[in-house]
């Protein structure tokens, strides 16, 4: 199990796992948090190995198998990470817009059609209006939930200080104190001083 500290994955529980595939861990948590569990099956390091989890006090349980460790994951028992996957399937049909746009667009460069290229530039920017309105939007309606700062963090933190400032000012008290509360204060005020 892994968190990130100071910009890399630091395990935080290390578990071997020699014929039974049932384990249990119990690690601290100042407040709700993203969490990586990695799988080291002694292959190359892929991106199937390492499966990214909202973790809270309480207890969650994450079900998968060895084979598709990543795409067969079932995890229960946080609120958060229910929110969470649910933004990410709304917010992963905007990226395969935007990347359908991305392959039009090259085949418009390849084939000098510049008019194309400024019709695609233009849709491609309307999409991404969306998905940020998107975020903020969910953001906001989960206040009550510290996914609304991570999401915030995470997705959209090149967004306009305003629609940032939204999203900070929208937080419960208790997600205000919480860690990616604490942390998107701290980023905002940073970002106006500049």
């Amino acid at each position: 199990v892994q968190r990130i500290t100071n910009n890399k994955l630091v395990a935080i529980d290390t578990i071997s796992i020699d014929g039974s595939a049932q384990f249990e861990t119990d690690i601290e948590l100042q407040s709700p948090e993203m969490l990586y569990l990695f799988l080291d099956r002694g292959e190359t390091n892929s991106g199937d190995n390492n499966l990214m989890f909202f973790a809270e006090p309480g207890k969650i349980n994450i079900a998968t198998d060895l084979e598709y460790f990543y795409s067969k994951a079932v995890i229960t028992g946080s609120k958060n990470n229910e929110l969470y996957e649910t933004y990410k399937k709304i917010s992963s049909k905007y990226n395969e817009q935007q990347l359908e746009l991305t392959v039009a667009k090259l085949k418009a460069q390849k084939n000098k059609q510049f008019d194309v290229i400024a019709s695609i530039d233009e849709k491609s920017n309307v999409i991404l209006k969306r998905k940020y309105l998107y975020a903020i939007n969910f953001a906001v309606t989960n206040k009550e939930y510290e996914v609304a700062p991570y999401i915030a963090l995470s997705e959209i933190n090149d967004a306009t200080i305003m629609y940032l400032d939204t999203i900070q000012k929208s937080m419960s008290p208790k997600v205000a104190k919480s860690r990616y509360g604490v942390m998107l204060t701290k980023y905002i005020g940073e970002r106006k001083k500049e």
